[in-house]
């Protein structure tokens, strides 16, 4: 007898075998159990969800003289009249027979009654392949066909079948099976055959199946044929995956930030002939299983995984930050898009990888997310007496001028009544790379643009520990303050607040200065001071200056020529500091 595919071998028969597919089993069993058969159906769906079988098996139920529970029997004659074929189940191929000869052909045979049962039934597969004119030469036979007549229609694509088509079908849609479903079907296979498997391979396997009980039978032909037993190594080796091993290191060295050996790992997989789809793949399927180990409590049974792997997988999960892996996935997914029109798939990969494993060379608010988690952990690392390890990618010194000489004069220490954090003092330099500070070309009148809030700066508030909870803001002290110092203490509280970060990128520049009794703040554009003075952000600032005790404030347009004469004057009194200067 010759060979027949798993999925030919264990194709279902009857109605309880359809996996997974009960919304659908259920109308047709109370259609053919109250005798209420319509005369045309659309069966939607994926592929390899079953529309195909239980089409065949709802054609031969509505022909059986005493189905159970809406099956076929498989015993009276018109079963065993059917089983080995009869003209009154027709299965046409819509791919290959899509021509409007061939619908007019089978709107002459229709008219002919059936020859066994009670009913013709016409199984049109890939319908949507119909041309226009072969849909308009069935309509009309669908829309009035012979009282013995029913239509099947099974597409993957419905959206290509015209509505006149639609609107006159019962439309049941096939979903995706789930891999709980898939496991159960797959190990009830093998047992059957008598082939051994480990839990892992079966898992494996229905994820690669991907809803589809066709494919993952197909797949599963193949790993069998591999060896003796089923088994997860094999199961990665037939589909061309890389080694699991190296692959967590990549993935490990991408989140840790470690270009050079992510990098030297690529070159290697790449050299074993690992084409560049298939390890991108890998990546972006390594990261989704570290980010379930991330996040999920149940996460090894989520991913089946043997445990030396997920062992693996919770490792580079507990030492990977949320924001990295969210960061990498979505980097890799994009590129994964952009490969298919990639001239050279494999430089492609390589910048993706250089993005991912450099947050400190992107200012996008994700990278910036990564690096403040990477400062977090390194000052917690300093709190506990522990140094912080220093990413092997990193080769440059500090970046020199972390904070712009122009706006040193608004880094003012705190002033003694402030409670101090309980972090130690920050270093001289950061220890991290960051892109050299550029400063904002001058914008037009009129025209706003909004930047990202800037990342913290270390001198002027060191950060918390990684996990500690924020501490409430300290009562605003009862000695006096110049504008200076109370403008650092307004800065430090407005970050602190959610949803402030265009407030304090527009507030930073702020010249501070005191006249009267009243905090003025000035700056040298109409629309930052336009911007200020509006409703929103004038109460968001009353309310922080209010916790220091400020009460009445002013935002203050100054002109070019004004600032230029105030320099001026401040250079007079440096220049003769021993006379007094006096503006009239």
């Amino acid at each position: 007898m010759a060979h027949l595919s798993l999925y030919r071998k264990f194709r279902p028969s009857t109605f309880r075998e359809i996996v997974r597919q009960e919304h659908v089993v259920r109308v047709l069993k109370n259609q053919i159990g109250r005798g209420e058969i319509g005369h045309a159906y659309l069966f939607t769906g994926a592929r390899g969800t079953g529309k195909t079988s239980v089409a065949r098996i709802f054609a031969r139920a509505v022909n059986c003289e005493h189905p159970e529970d809406g099956s076929p029997c498989g015993k009276c004659p018109t079963c065993l009249a059917l089983a080995e074929g009869s003209l009154d189940i027709a299965e046409i191929d819509a791919a290959s027979n899509n021509g409007v000869n061939e619908m007019r052909d089978l709107r002459e045979k229709v008219q002919y009654p059936p020859v066994t049962g009670r009913y013709k039934v016409y199984i049109i597969d890939e319908v949507h392949m119909l041309t226009d004119s072969a849909f308009n030469a069935l309509l009309k036979t669908l829309e009035e066909p012979p009282a013995h007549a029913v239509f099947i229609l099974a597409t993957t694509e419905p959206h290509k079948i015209p509505a006149t088509i639609l609107s006159r079908c019962m439309r049941l849609d096939f979903k995706l099976i789930p891999e709980e479903d898939l496991e159960k079907h797959l190990m009830s296979v093998l047992d059957s055959i008598g082939k051994a498997y480990e839990k892992e391979a079966v898992a494996a396997i229905a994820r690669a199946g991907a809803g589809s009980d066709r494919d993952m039978l197909s797949i599963a032909e193949m790993c069998l044929a591999y060896g003796d037993k089923l088994t997860y190594e094999g199961v990665t080796a037939v589909l061309g995956a890389a080694d699991f091993e190296t692959t967590a290191s990549l993935v490990g060295a991408i989140l840790g930030a470690d270009m050079p050996t992510a990098l030297s790992l690529t070159e290697r997989i790449l050299a074993e002939g690992k084409a560049v789809g298939v390890l991108l793949k890998d990546i972006l399927n390594l990261l989704n299983e570290v980010a379930v180990a991330k996040s999920c409590a149940n996460a090894e049974k989520l991913l089946s995984l043997p445990a030396r792997l997920f062992a693996k997988v919770k490792e580079i999960a507990s030492a990977a930050d949320g924001n990295a892996i969210l960061r990498a996935t979505e980097i890799f997914v994009k590129t994964e898009n952009e490969l298919r029109f990639a001239s050279s798939p494999r430089i492609a990969l390589e910048t993706a990888l250089l993005r991912a494993a450099a947050p400190q060379t992107d200012r996008d608010i994700d990278a910036l997310l990564v690096r403040i988690a990477q400062l977090e952990r390194k000052v917690a690392s300093l709190v506990a007496g522990v140094p912080a390890a220093q990413p092997k990618s990193e080769k440059s010194a500090p970046v020199k001028g972390f904070v712009p000489e122009e706006r040193a004069e608004h880094r003012t220490a705190p002033p003694p009544e402030d409670p101090p954090f309980e972090e130690l003092p920050p270093p001289e330099e950061p220890p991290f790379d960051l892109p050299p500070w550029e400063e904002p070309a001058p914008e037009p009148v009129r025209e706003v643009r909004i930047q990202p809030a800037p990342e913290p700066r270390m001198d002027a508030e060191p950060f918390a520990a990684s996990g500690a909870a924020p501490k409430a803001p300290a009562a605003p002290a009862d000695g006096p303050r110049d504008a200076e110092t109370t403008f650092g203490l307004f800065l430090r509280r407005l970050r602190k607040l959610p949803k402030s970060g265009v407030l304090y990128a527009l507030c930073r520049d702020l010249e501070p200065d005191e006249a009267d009794g009243k905090l003025i703040l000035t700056t040298d554009i109409r629309t930052v001071a336009d911007t200020l003075n509006g409703e929103r952000h004038r109460a968001m600032m009353a309310e922080v200056l209010a916790q220091l005790g400020v009460t009445e404030f002013e935002v203050r347009f100054a002109s070019a020529s004004h600032a230029e004469e105030k320099d001026g004057v401040e250079q007079l009194k440096k220049d003769f500091s021993g006379y007094p200067v006096e503006v009239k």
